[in-house]
C-alpha cells in the first residue's frame, strides 16, 4: 500500500519524500547526542570517510554514467553535457563556500570561512554541514524528476537507490554534527536540533532539482552532471581532508571503500 502510494505520486512528489526520508535518517543520527558526549576519532574518521565513499559511487553510477546514457540517445557529442555538467557543479559549490559563513569542524573561530560575520561558533559549525548537503538533495531531487522525461536509462528504482544510499550515510553524519556541537558546550536538545537542521535543506534543494528537471527536460543530462560535480567537490574539499586529519588515516579509507561498495551494490542490485 506504501509502495503503491509513493508511486502514483508526481515525480516532484516523489522527490519531496525521498529527501524527507534522507533528512529522517539525518535526524536519527543527529539523536544520538542523548546517548552520547563524545564520538570515538577513528569512528569518526570512519564515518567521514564512508560518507565519502557513497558520494563518490553516487556521483558515477546514479548520476554521470546516467547523464552520458541520455547525451548519447540526443546524438551529439556525450561528453558535453557530462563535463559542463559536473565543472559547473563544483564551480555552484565553490561559489556558496565563498560566500556562506561556515566553520570547519575542529577549526578556530577565526579560520571561518565566506563573507565576514558574527554569527556564533555552532551556527558556522552547522553551515559548514549544510553547505554539502545542498547537493546530495539536488541529486535525489533530480534523479526522481528524471522520471518524468520517460527515458530508460531512468528509473524508479535507480532514484530510490540513490535516496536510500544518501540516507544510509546521512545517518552517521547527524551524529558527527550533533555530537561535536555537545562537546562544544551546546545541551542535549539543541545540539540535535542543529544536528536534524543541518539536513532541512535536503528537501529544498530536492524539490527544487526535480521541478529544474520535470521543466526544462533537455538540460537533464546537464542537471545530473551537475550534481555529481557538486558532490565530488564536497568529498574532495571537505570529507576526505577532515576524515584524514586524525592519527589513523585508515580507518577513513577503509570507510570510504565500504562506503562505495555499499552505494555501489545498492545502484547495481536496485537500479
Amino acid at each position: 500500500m506504501l509502495i503503491e502510494g509513493f508511486t502514483a505520486l508526481s515525480p516532484v512528489g516523489q522527490a519531496f519524500c525521498g529527501t524527507l526520508f534522507t533528512w529522517f535518517l539525518t535526524a536519527l543520527g543527529a539523536g544520538l547526542v542523548f546517548f552520547f558526549k563524545t564520538i570515538n576519532r577513528r569512528v569518526l574518521d570512519g564515518m567521514l570517510g564512508f560518507a565519502a565513499g557513497v558520494m563518490i559511487a553516487a556521483s558515477y553510477w546514479s548520476l554521470l554514467a546516467p547523464a552520458i546514457e541520455m547525451a548519447e540517445e540526443h546524438g551529439g557529442p556525450a561528453w558535453v553535457p557530462a563535463a559542463a555538467g559536473f565543472l559547473a557543479g563544483g564551480l555552484f559549490i565553490w561559489l556558496v563556500d565563498r560566500i556562506l559563513p561556515h566553520l570547519h569542524r575542529g577549526m578556530p573561530t577565526e579560520s571561518a570561512e565566506g563573507v565576514s560575520t558574527t554569527w556564533r561558533r555552532s551556527i558556522l559549525l552547522v553551515l559548514a554541514i549544510t553547505i554539502h548537503n545542498i547537493p546530495e538533495g539536488l541529486a535525489v531531487g533530480v534523479a526522481f524528476g528524471a522520471l518524468a522525461a520517460d527515458i530508460p536509462s531512468a528509473s524508479l528504482a535507480g532514484a530510490m537507490a540513490l535516496a536510500l544510499g544518501i540516507g544510509i550515510q546521512n545517518f552517521p553524519e547527524g551524529a558527527a554534527v550533533s555530537v561535536p556541537l555537545r562537546r562544544e558546550g551546546l545541551s542535549r536538545r539543541r545540539s540535535f536540533w542543529y544536528g536534524q537542521l543541518s539536513g532541512m535543506v535536503e528537501p529544498l534543494s530536492g524539490v527544487a532539482g526535480a521541478m529544474a528537471v520535470v521543466l526544462m527536460k533537455p538540460i537533464l543530462p546537464y542537471a545530473l552532471a551537475f550534481a555529481a560535480g557538486a558532490m565530488i567537490y564536497v568529498v574532495a574539499e571537505e570529507l576526505i581532508p577532515s576524515a584524514r586529519e586524525g592519527e589513523h588515516s585508515d580507518f577513513s579509507t577503509v570507510g570510504v571503500m565500504l562506503g562505495f561498495a555499499v552505494m555501489m551494490t545498492l545502484d547495481v542490485a536496485l537500479g
